[in-house]
This record gives C-alpha cells, structure tokens and sequence, in this order.
C-alpha cells in the first residue's frame, strides 16, 4: 500500500542503457557541452568565483538524488568539532522560499530555509546559514562568527561561484547508473570528473572511502530529543519517506525487525496533515529530514528514526590533515 509515490521512470532508464537513455543520449551531448562550456569560464576566470578567508570544503554528488550526503555533512562537522576546529555550514536552503543569506535556527519554518538547512541546524552544534548564493552566505556566516575556522558547503560541488580548497563527493550503491549525464543518465557532471575524496555509502569501492548510515534510535517528532522508549512501537505501524532514496529507510526499519504499512512521497516534499491519516495506524514512523517539517502537526503518535554516518577512520584522518595544510597555508601567505 503506498499513498504517493515518486515516478520511477527515470530511475529505471538511468540504471541501464535502454531504449529511453538511448532515445535522450543526444539531449545529454548538449547538456555535457554547456556544463563543460560552464565549467571553462569559471576555470578562465570569466565568470567570478569568490574565496573566503577560511577553507572550504564542499560535500555534493556527481549524480542526481540522495545518496547520504546529508548524515556525511553532519558527521564531518561533529568530526571536526572533537578535532578541535570550529566548523559552519553554508547550503542554499532548498527548497525553502528565503534566498538568503541568512542564519537557520532548530525552530525557522521548512517552508523558508528548506529541510536539510534545518536539519542541519538541529543536529550539528554549529552555525548553519543558507543561501543561494554560496560566497554570499559564508560572508555572512562568517561575519557574524569570527571564530569558525572552516566552512562545510552542504551540496555545491557544482556551485563554481564558491571557491573550496578540498571537494567530497558522495555515491551510493548505484554508483554512475548507466554512465549518461542528464538527461539520458543520472550523472550531473562526467564520472572523470577529479575530486579530492570519493565516499561510497554502504558498498565498498576502490579508490573510495566507506560510509555506513546506522540507525541510532527512534526519537519523538514533537520533542525530538526524548526517545522512545523501548517495546513501545507494537500494533499497527505505518511508514513513509520523501526523501531521495526512500528504500534505505525502510530497510532500516526492516533490520530492527519492524512489520509496517509503507508509503511513499515525492523528495522535499511538504506535508500537509491530512497526508498522514493513514487508516488504522497507532504509529507513524519517518525519516528525520520528514519530521522537521511534521512538528508543527502537534501528534503524539509520530516518531522519527535518527541514523548517523560512521565514517572510515582513516578518511578523517587524511582530511584533518589537509585541512591543517590548508589553515597553515593561509596563515603564512
């Protein structure tokens, strides 16, 4: 039983070198050839890139849809902290209405920062600002709080206009699907496209560094610190996801031995609260990027699962220590 689901037509050709991919192949030349055209004029310094006065390390994806970025960013900022630094986040809040720049708080509307932005701020323990403008945001950030000393730039892989000194990008097990670039494929630049760090979550790739996202405990959508309390989800219990991968979800609930009704919505997509009168349901269970935008129903039958990224020890290692070359470049030029 599903109440709304994502088309999955693309998701389909983008996976294999069918008759659709092929039938869009020449659309996709077209798209390489701007993206790349793109890509020159920041090179050649023909369109404007901006540096800010700390590093910047950008985390996106080579491909379309949610490959586990979010967790990533949050991990890498909790990481950092316990190292010693003093992280912010910039994202451009989408899709929030709110061009920015602005500061987002645990309790700012989803319908104006985005949900990821909000996420963000609820989870990591360091000032998050969006913006459309990415170089614009980090100047803003960065102005109201001297002492971060890097900057974490959620999904800007493509944004050239943000200068960034270390690049990350995330892949899952579907990897470059059928190797098409949009719209013929997944791919939103060429898979030779050189980054500093290949994440892969879940699967472990050569020449990447493994991701795992663990589930880390059911916890109420109306006071999302107090978890619930053990043996309490029985009866009736239904979930749903929109997010970019919602089958990881269920999965997850499915290796906590949990039996449930499953639905679907589309990405980023804003509940109303009559989406989520699902007949019969004692328990309604979702992603924590769903519950920041399901608060405001004021139900106490909703709860979230909270999951963590658990990074490779050895990946963080190696980036702490080319952040260190990067502030003690910067010190010294």
């Amino acid at each position: 039983m599903t109440s709304t689901s994502t088309p999955d037509f693309p998701l389909r050709h983008w996976s294999r070198r069918g008759a659709g991919a092929l039938f869009l192949w020449p659309v996709s030349q077209i798209y390489r050839a701007l993206s790349g055209f793109r890509r020159f004029l920041y090179a050649r310094r023909l369109l404007r890139t901006g540096r800010l006065d700390v590093p910047v390390v950008v985390v996106g994806n080579l491909t379309v849809g949610g490959t586990g970025k979010t967790p990533l960013v949050i991990a890498l900022a909790r990481a950092l902290l316990v190292a010693g630094y003093r992280p912010g986040i910039v994202s451009r809040g989408y899709p929030g209405s709110d061009p920015g720049p602005r500061e987002v708080h645990p309790g700012d509307s989803p319908s104006e920062v985005g949900d990821e932005s909000l996420l963000l701020a609820a989870r990591c323990e360091c000032p998050v600002f969006i913006g459309r403008k990415r170089f614009a945001a980090g100047g803003a950030l960065l102005a109201q709080h001297p002492e971060v000393d890097v900057i974490l730039c959620d999904d800007g892989l493509q944004h050239y206009a943000l200068a960034r000194d270390i690049e990350i990008a995330v892949e899952d097990s579907r990897g470059s699907g059928n190797g098409f670039l949009l719209p013929a494929g997944p791919l939103r630049e060429p898979v030779s496209r050189r980054v500093d760090y290949r994440v892969a979550n879940g699967v472990t790739r050569t020449g990447t560094s493994r991701m795992d996202i663990v589930p880390a405990g059911f916890f109420w959508v109306d006071s999302p610190r107090d978890p619930v309390g053990d043996g309490l989800l029985t009866g009736s219990v239904h979930a749903f996801a929109g997010i970019g991968s919602p089958d990881r979800f269920f999965r997850s609930l499915q290796s906590l031995g949990l039996s449930f009704v499953e639905h679907r919505f589309p990405d980023h997509h804003a509940y109303r609260a009559e989406d989520l009168q699902f007949e019969g349901a004692d328990w309604i269970l979702m992603t924590e990027k769903d519950a920041v935008k399901c608060r405001r129903f004021g139900r106490d039958n909703l709860v979230y699962l909270r999951v963590d990224a658990r990074l490779d020890p050895a990946f963080l290692q190696r980036l702490t220590s080319q952040l260190r070359e990067c502030l003690n470049g910067r010190q010294t030029s």
